[in-house]
């Protein structure tokens, strides 16, 4: 006999007040389950999750989307909302489910650490808030201040991580080079939050929004260049409704303007097959899609090939909504797909511009052992590259 399943109207009704305002919205078209990415692996977890199926208990008042391996299991990549025919907010709807959850005091045991780091340490890598800015050293950078035009915001993954600190040092390169006026709050400054939103820790992303918008405010920033594309849409979808009103952009969108009024020049050659990878906090979720191929294709020598799946319909890192610290065996890595599209295209080199993204093809592509063949590089290196 099959299990009797309990039902909680109240339940439904909660979820739905938390943020799920489009959860009935949704007609059971099953286009969002077809699409998402867990369908092109296989696994525990894809066999666990399918979003249309969550949404449907949520909509019934039924237990079992709150299992750790379906919950929690979303990229919030986008792929599904940005296609749904009823244009149901199914980000939205997730965050709002675990948000249900996470107020009650359940989060997966291995996110327990990065939610506490961020509110002992204000960043989700352990890492000391007082060493926030080490990897400024020798840089000579700037406090921002009244008569500075810029804000750079460095993501927290690229203040702690060894890897991705290369991004944000090259970055800086390129902004002097340009002759950005530009300045930094990087010791003071707090995570942006956004990835504390998506797993739904609401309480906590306040708290680290109200703190940078504070901070902001008072030292009159007025445009924020980010490094990460989840920065990026925190500052520019999330802050506004908190006070944080700011004139936001991505490097990649800055360097590319620079790039056409002629103050950013690239007249190193690089002869090499190189591919992008469109991260879907840059593309589907803020629509840059022209800014980095505009900065790659100025490179002299560089052939640049496109992906099968790119743009709005570029395959996830699985990176985004947690996922970055979660632990997924080989053949289950939606990175590996990656990886292998890139090979298969016969790039030297596959380019992206989020530091997520950058951890995970960098670990597919060493899983995989195809460092050999194709090497993953962020774009602000490769734009170094050709200085």
């Amino acid at each position: 006999m099959d299990e009797i399943l309990n039902v909680s109207l109240e339940m439904r009704d909660y979820i739905v007040s938390s943020g799920a305002e489009t959860l009935s919205t949704c007609m059971q078209c099953g286009l969002c389950t077809n699409l998402c990415p867990w369908r092109l692996v296989h696994g525990e977890v894809s066999e666990s999750f399918n979003i249309r199926k969550m949404q449907r208990q949520c909509q019934l008042g039924l237990e079992g989307f709150e299992g750790e391996e379906v919950l929690f299991a979303c990229v919030t990549c986008g792929m599904c909302q940005v296609n749904c025919p009823r244009k149901v907010e199914i980000i939205d709807n997730v965050r709002a489910m675990r948000n249900t959850t996470v107020g009650a005091g359940f989060l997966p045991g291995h996110l327990r650490p990065i939610a506490g780091s961020v509110h002992a340490n204000g960043n989700p890598w352990s890492g000391a808030k007082e060493k926030r800015a080490e990897w400024q050293a020798g840089l000579n950078i700037p406090a921002f201040s009244d008569d500075t035009e810029y804000l750079l915001y460095v993501c927290c993954t690229s203040c702690y991580d060894t890897r991705s600190q290369k991004i944000a040092k090259s970055i800086v390169n390129l902004l002097q080079k340009a002759g950005v006026s530009f300045g930094v709050l990087t010791a003071e400054e707090n995570c942006c939050g956004e990835t504390m939103r998506k797993l739904g820790d609401e309480e906590l992303f306040q708290k680290l929004a109200e703190s940078n918008i504070k901070l902001f405010n008072g030292k009159g920033v007025k445009k924020i260049i980010t490094t990460s594309p989840h920065c990026l849409y925190a500052f520019k979808k999330d802050y506004p409704e908190l006070g944080g009103e700011y004139e936001v952009m991505h490097y990649s969108e800055l360097l590319s303007s620079l790039l056409k009024e002629g103050k950013l020049s690239l007249p190193g050659e690089v002869a090499k097959k190189i591919t992008f990878h469109d991260p879907c906090y840059l593309g589907r979720h803020n629509d840059v899609y022209d800014s980095p191929r505009e900065l790659i294709k100025a490179i002299p020598g560089v052939e640049l090939v496109e992906l099968d799946r790119t743009k709005n319909k570029s395959l996830c890192c699985a990176g985004g909504g947690g996922r970055v610290w979660a632990e997924v065996p080989m053949g289950e890595r939606f990175g590996e797909l990656r990886i292998t599209d890139a090979v298969d295209k016969n790039a030297d080199i596959l380019v992206t511009a989020c530091p997520y993204c950058i951890l995970m093809l960098d670990d597919a592509c060493s899983g995989l052992e195809k460092g050999d063949v194709l090497q993953v590089m962020e774009m602000s290196e490769l734009l170094n590259s050709a200085l």
